[in-house]
């Protein structure tokens, strides 16, 4: 039987594939509190250079916003045709 010898590369030391500290986390959801501009820095830590781990968290982060934003319009036409209907319908309670 043959041995197989495994080569294993060396952790780069490219500062945009480095592991966030703790600060970096608490500064990043520092600034998602903060109204408009919250929204406007995940796009840019999302699509611009930068770190790989919070490209990606902004990234998701704006993908569950989207999904949560299509369902709450879906949700307020459903609950107010329900109600319009209801309202011309005669019956008032």
């Amino acid at each position: 039987m043959e041995e197989q010898n495994y080569v294993y590369a060396e952790p780069a030391n490219d500062p945009n594939k480095a592991v966030m500290s703790l600060g970096d986390w608490i500064i990043t959801l520092l600034v998602q509190m903060i109204p408009c501009v919250g929204l406007i820095m995940y796009f840019v830590w999302a699509f611009g250079d930068g770190n790989e781990n919070r490209k990606n968290f902004c990234r998701a982060s704006l993908i569950f916003t989207a999904i949560s934003l299509v369902l709450c319009i879906l949700l307020i036409i459903i609950f107010g045709a329900s109600i319009l209907s209801v309202m011309d319908s005669g019956y008032y309670y």
